[in-house]
Parts: structure tokens; sequence; C-alpha cells
């Protein structure tokens, strides 16, 4: 039976519409925790710490040093599709920073208890905004020294059928981790702690050196010294594309493949191609039910990659993304028979030793001089 509002076309309110946002941007606290933390980094911020109370549905605490925001910026940020890192559609075409929609503050302040207080760098007072449920107070005079602090209370309270949905505090709590952990590699000389309630969960002080040694000494810190020790160094460059990261060997694997970490211009995605070519150059070397572990750090030309693909910029897709994915192929076939076998002899401009079977065996070598087979052998 027609009641009258099934079938006709209407706007929806603006608290609707935020609502409907924050279903694909915040899924979980994890969700949130990874886009405040973004947003800090991309704020220059060179420490953070996070709070997580009930593993995020009761507090997430996110306090950052960086630039800091005036009151007319806090005000703006929490406005949809508001924005510093964008200026036209057409910067969308080489986005460099990890945040871009200006959707994240107000789709969290739509199902929460938002508050933010920012110091502007330079500035002689801080400022503070809540958010609650849609509905903003302020700005108004606070105290903080500098930087940002953003406090989200009761994630999903204004939605309680969201809450239904999550896992308990300590599976909440293990996906947050994995946030920060992802996003602390790949920012060496930035410094990351993690908290829930009385406990430090993770603790990476910021690198003091650089290059391969910063990035050696966070991974360290984030996935134990034992995976460094048994970890190859991996940099190998042609044209526009630079492959970087640490290998694990293939006697330190795993049951599975969650300690496989992958990386494009900085941000974490997850990618079954890559995977795939990773899983390949190992194939001759580990057990069907054996994974490496790895931090792999693909570069490029941001123009050569739309990170605009997926809600949660989990995703990205290269502009040629064949060419792409089969450098990364070339590569990954390289290193699996260069480092795990004694006798492999990748010669530069050659392609010797048997791999998994991905190319012909004397298949010229894509990285010539640069092959890690070669460098390793």
């Amino acid at each position: 039976m027609d009641d009258g509002k099934s079938g006709r076309i209407h706007l929806l309110d603006e608290q609707t519409v935020n609502q409907i946002a924050a279903g694909e941007v915040v899924e979980r606290p994890a969700s949130a925790v990874k886009e405040l933390v973004e947003n800090a980094l991309d704020a220059g911020a060179h420490h953070i710490d996070v709070v997580l109370r009930e593993g995020g549905k009761a507090l997430i605490s996110v306090t950052d040093d960086g630039i800091g925001m005036s009151p007319e910026e806090l005000g703006m940020a929490v406005e949809r599709h508001a924005t510093s890192k964008l200026r036209s559609a057409e910067d969308l075409n080489a986005i460099g920073t990890l945040g871009f929609r200006g959707e994240a503050l107000p789709s969290i302040g739509s199902v929460s208890r938002l508050s933010i207080t920012s110091r502007a760098k330079g500035a002689d007072e801080a400022w503070a905004l809540k958010v609650d449920a849609g509905a903003k107070t302020g700005p108004l005079p606070a105290a903080l020294s500098g930087g940002t602090r953003i406090e989200v209370r009761d994630l999903f309270y204004a939605t309680p059928a969201r809450l239904k949905f999550l896992k308990a505090d300590r599976t909440e709590q293990s996906n947050a981790l994995d946030i920060i952990k992802r996003l602390a590699m790949a920012h060496p000389h930035v410094a990351f702690s993690l908290s829930d309630g009385d406990r430090v969960l993770l603790r990476a002080e910021r690198a003091l050196s650089t290059g391969d040694d910063a990035q050696k000494a966070r991974l360290g810190d984030i996935l134990g010294r034992a995976f460094t020790d048994n970890a190859v160094a991996v940099d190998a460059v042609r044209d526009d594309l630079r492959l970087k990261g640490f290998a694990g060997l293939p006697t330190y694997s795993r049951g599975n493949a969650q300690q496989q970490y992958l990386f494009v211009n900085g941000r974490p995605v997850k990618d079954r191609l890559l995977v795939g070519a990773v899983r390949g150059a190992y194939a001759d070397f580990l057990a069907r039910d054996r994974h490496p572990v790895l931090v792999l750090f693909l570069e490029l030309d941001p123009h050569a990659v739309d990170v605009n693909v997926h809600p949660a910029k989990a995703e990205v897709r290269f502009r040629d993304q064949a060419g792409a994915w089969f450098d990364c192929f070339r590569f990954a076939s390289c290193f699996g028979g260069g480092r795990a076998s004694g006798f492999h002899q990748c010669q530069p401009g050659g392609f010797g030793g048997g791999t998994s079977g991905l190319f012909p065996r004397n298949a010229p070598c894509l990285w010539g001089e640069t092959c890690l087979g070669w460098r390793l052998s």
C-alpha cells in the first residue's frame, strides 16, 4: 500500500546525507583512526599520539604537533567537501596527500560526539569546536600548546544499528593497531604511539637517521628485529617506477599473508595483483600453505595513479595498470630466484636461474643493473 512516502523523489536533509557518507567512510573505529591519523600526517606532524577506549567505541583521541587550524578553518573542517588539499577537479589527477575529499570529519561528527581543539602555528591561542550528531558548537577559546587534538566519543551512538555490527573490543583494537602500524611503516620520521587505557600497544620513536637505515629501524620497531635480521633490502628503479622496501627470506615465512604490507606513494593499499606477483616470486621456495613476510613501497608519478577509486582509499588504479604491474612482476621474479636460491645468476640484461616460471628462463631482465637477483647472487 502506498503510504505517500515511497516512490516520490525528494532531497535528503544534511544530517541524513552525512550519516550515509559515514557508512562508507567510517565503517568501524579503525576507519576513523585511519582518517584522523592521515589528516595529522598531511598537517606535517612529527609526533602523533592515539588513545582508544573500548577498542575505539567509547573514545578515539588523536593528538598531533602539526600546523594546526585557525578558528575559521575549524568551522570549515566539519563541513562536507571542505578541504585544503584540492582546488579543482584537475588536482585529482595528481594527489600527493593521504586525505583529499573533505568527508572524514563531517561524517564522523554526524555519528558521534566529536570535539576538535587546535592552535595554528604562530597563533596566540587555541580554539575548540564540538559536533554532537551533526549539531555544531563553537569555535570557542581553548587551551592547547600547539597542533591539534581530536576526540571522538561514543562512535555510532547516533546510528545504533551500526553498533550491532562492530566486533569485540579486542578485535576493534587490533584493527586500529594494524592501521597505525601500516602508517608508521610508511613514515619513519614521524613518532607514533597507541594506547588503550593504561596499556601502551605501540610506540615508535621518530627516526633520526635517513634512507634505508631509518626505514629498517622503523620496521624493526613495528615487526621486530627478527624480521629485519631475516629480510633483504629491495631497491629497484626503472623509468619512473621505483620499488623499494624489505622482503623476508623464504625461511622466515608465515601461515597466512597478513604480514604482507604494500604501499603506493606512501599510501597503504591492498592489491591482489601485486600480492599474486609476490606469491609467484616465492612459488619455488615456499610450500603452498606458507607466505612470505614483506614490506614493499612502490613509488611513481602521482599522475600515473588514481587514488580516488575507493571510499576508504584502500585501493588504487594505475593509468597504465598493465605496464606498472608488469614491471612489478618482472621485479618479483628476479627477486624470488635471486635471494632464495644459492645458484641464481641473473646477469645485467639477462634473466637466468629458475624462479616461479612467470617468465622464460632467458627473458631479458627488465631491471637491468638494478636487478636484485644479479646484485645478491
